[in-house]
């Protein structure tokens, strides 16, 4: 089949088919069901090229590919091009391991091999045209023979739907799986993994094992786990990483999801549901006590998720081994783990400190000398730390001595505090719009899409887009697929920012988002005029009293959003005219302003029944 789009890498699966025969059918069926699961595959969009020899794209593609589907129809053997094809690919698989299975499309395996039926009175055109002893017809002999008698899949009077679900689910299983993206700069990595996988006892298959990553944030806990998975995960029959559990399993419900993604990703294929955790322990002990497995548990913060995740070692086949990264000791020695299976991830050693900390710092700007003594007072500050030594150098990259000297005064007065200051350097170190749009991050939208916080901070007049690349380039936040990420350390270091504005007042900080702050705050009217952003997010609809006069004293209130709250005072509530964003998909009034909202850019009060708008708010909208 001739290839029609550019190449951009490797692809996963190479289709070969003659084009009239099962393009608008059995084809497109399988397309879609190998597109669906994320399969990258090469298939043509127009009908055959004429000609006879195959296009040097062509062979490119079926070189690129990790597995060829050869789709042998009745008219197959016809096409000369199709001919070609299938001898490119048997070379290849020949040459380069290129895994080949054949589907025949209602034809007999052996009309292909031998050949009979239509492939013969095929090839009989062929030998009148090109001579029956031409190295051409003898070669797509040995092809369509080495071809057919390859296993794969026969159509032959069995359901078609069937077929493609079993097609899929090999093509699933026989694709490589993708190592883990580490880190930057992996340094120090290398001699711990050697450590663990010594603790993994990776020789012996007759019992599973568990092991734990204890360690404080920061330290590089999940990088180490990443690394030591890569290097081991393909001796398993299958593996799999659950990233960032304490985050993604906030509620008890959220446990149902992870249980689902685990059995997916290891039975692939197989697309199981979840009722319950209980129901989801019931299907990994009946369905993975016979697989040789490798599961990571990346961040693990409470006894239900490894309870409900890897309750028992029973739950796994023989040779397992399950690897969890946590913060908390106690919770690893809950589970049944002894001292000799818990690794403590410590900081780095100096001269593994020195080399992070200075492919950070000096990684664009080999041409700025700076002293030595320099060096040492940060590498002295950050104290081995990985995440210190990132944040600290990248601040420093590309900075003159005398940025240095006046960067590392400010930290010499106060070395005997926690990596926290490193952290905060810097955040000191932006402009303010940069400053609010990190805290705003920080305190409320970490993990959310770059689009939603785009929309909800430019409402605000904020330089949003400079501002999210200037946190990035400060190692403050992450862009991870569609999502803004920070680390927890950083994340904290923004909050205790926000708390240190007034420690005994919240109702005279900037920003409020726990929720007994935000009860007393409105609750009360403790509401001051230092007050910016409110954002209350709630597991499940509550009830909360929030009175007429809450937001009275808030008149520089830009931001407020509440998400399932429900106000158990039911008369009007009077909001500041400075608000830009309102987001109560739940609220029972419709929002009353002292006078026209001029300033508002977002509304949201989708889940209301509000049948009545407010005067002032049609002049204004």
């Amino acid at each position: 089949m001739a290839a029609s789009s550019d190449l951009k890498g490797n692809y996963d699966v190479f289709l070969s088919f003659r084009g009239t025969d099962v393009r608008n059918n059995f084809l497109g069926h399988l397309y879609t069901a190998l597109d669906q699961k994320g399969i990258y595959t090469y298939i043509d969009s127009e009908e055959l090229q004429k000609g006879e020899q195959i296009t040097p794209a062509l062979i490119k593609a079926i070189e690129d590919s990790r597995i060829a589907i050869i789709i042998f129809s009745e008219d197959y053997a016809s096409s000369t091009w199709c001919l070609e094809e299938v001898a490119q690919i048997m070379e290849c698989k020949e040459q380069r391991d290129l895994v080949v299975f054949p589907v025949f499309y209602k034809v007999d395996p052996r009309e292909v091999r031998t050949p009979r039926e239509s492939y013969r009175k095929a090839m009989v055109k062929h030998e009148r045209k090109f001579g029956r002893d031409s190295e051409k017809v003898k070669k797509w002999k040995k092809a369509l023979f080495d071809a057919g008698s390859l296993s794969g899949w026969d159509l032959k009077d069995k359901d078609e739907a069937d077929l493609i679900k079993r097609i899929v689910q090999e093509i699933s299983m026989q694709l490589p799986r993708t190592p883990l993206h580490v880190a930057k700069h992996p340094v120090g990595i290398h001699r711990q993994v050697v450590k663990l996988k010594s603790m993994l006892n990776l020789e012996s298959s007759d019992d599973v094992l568990m092991i734990g990553l204890w360690g404080q944030g920061g330290i590089g806990k999940t990088t180490l786990a990443k690394a030591l998975y890569n290097d081991i995960f393909r001796g398993f029959e299958a593996s799999c990483f659950l990233a960032n559990i304490r985050e993604t399993s906030k509620d008890s419900k959220d446990l149902v999801p992870l249980q689902e993604k685990l059995l997916s990703v290891i039975l692939v294929g197989k697309e199981l549901t979840v009722s319950s955790v209980d129901g989801g322990i019931n299907l990994m002990q009946h369905r993975l006590c016979r697989k040789r497995v490798l599961l990571l548990l990346d961040d693990v913060n409470d006894v239900k998720q490894l309870n409900a995740l890897a309750g028992e070692c029973e739950w796994f086949g023989k040779g397992s081994r399950i690897i969890i990264t946590t913060r908390d000791n106690h919770l690893l020695t809950l589970h049944g783990m002894g001292k000799d299976h818990i690794y403590e991830v410590k900081t780095l050693v100096d001269w593994e400190a020195l080399e992070l900390f200075n492919r950070h710092a000096f990684l664009r700007s080999k041409d700025i000398v700076i002293r030595r003594n320099l060096v040492d007072s940060a590498l002295h500050y950050a104290n081995g730390l990985p995440l210190a030594l990132e944040v600290l150098g990248s601040f420093l990259c590309g900075r003159r001595e005398q940025e240095w000297e006046s960067s590392l005064n400010k930290l010499a007065k106060s070395l005997d505090k926690t990596i926290n200051d490193v952290l905060k350097l810097s955040y000191d170190g932006l402009e303010d719009y940069a400053k609010q749009i990190f805290l705003d991050i920080a305190c409320f939208f970490k993990g959310r899409s770059i689009e939603y916080i785009l929309k909800v901070l430019n409402s605000c007049d904020f330089d949003t887009t400079i501002g999210v690349q200037v946190l990035v380039e400060k190692s403050l936040i992450t862009k991870e697929g569609e999502t803004i990420q920070m680390h927890d350390l950083i994340q904290l270091m923004g909050m205790d920012i926000v708390k240190q504005e007034c420690r005994d007042d919240p109702g005279r900080r900037s920003r409020l988002w726990l929720c007994e702050d935000v009860y007393d705050v409105l609750a009360g009217d403790m509401g001051t005029n230092a007050v910016k952003a409110i954002v209350l997010v709630l597991p499940k609809i509550e009830a909360i009293y929030i009175g007429p006069n809450a937001f009275t004293n808030m008149r520089r209130l830009r931001l407020l959003i509440m998400i399932n709250v429900h106000n158990s005072f039911q008369g009007p509530i009077c909001l500041p005219n400075e608000l830009r964003w309102f987001e109560w998909p739940e609220c029972p009034w419709f929002p009353e302003f002292s006078s026209c909202p001029n300033k508002l850019v977002g509304l949201d009060l989708h889940k209301t029944n509000i049948q009545v708008v407010r005067e002032q708010f049609k002049v204004c909208i």
